[in-house]
């Protein structure tokens, strides 16, 4: 869970209804830390075909159906999420390469 502004915000939700735009193959949705909200939320994108989705299509996307504090603040385009050897996913590498670009 991420609480962003005193608003509680399940990840999945966002992630689920992410799934629904047709250009994207697969997302992953993660907390980062903010001075003024607390947290905000980063969108990590694996689209479709490479360079078919820009990040002003997936926000008005977002900001159609869902409520502005859950949209995210961040997005990144990527070709693969760092995993473990047995598959999962490893949010947390996320969460730290997002606080190092941002230097947080």
């Amino acid at each position: 869970m991420v609480i962003r502004g005193g608003e509680n915000i399940y990840p999945v939700e966002i992630e689920n209804y992410l799934y629904r735009h047709p250009k994207i193959r697969d997302v992953q949705i993660v907390g980062i830390p903010d001075e003024r909200y607390g947290e905000v939320l980063a969108a990590w994108i694996i689209p479709k075909e490479p360079g078919c989705l820009t990040e002003q299509e997936v926000r008005e996307f977002c900001s159609e159906h869902i409520a502005h504090y859950k949209v995210p603040t961040y997005y990144r385009f990527v070709t693969e999420y760092p995993m473990t050897i047995t598959g999962k996913i490893q949010k947390y590498k996320i969460i730290e390469q997002m606080k190092e670009e941002l230097g947080l």
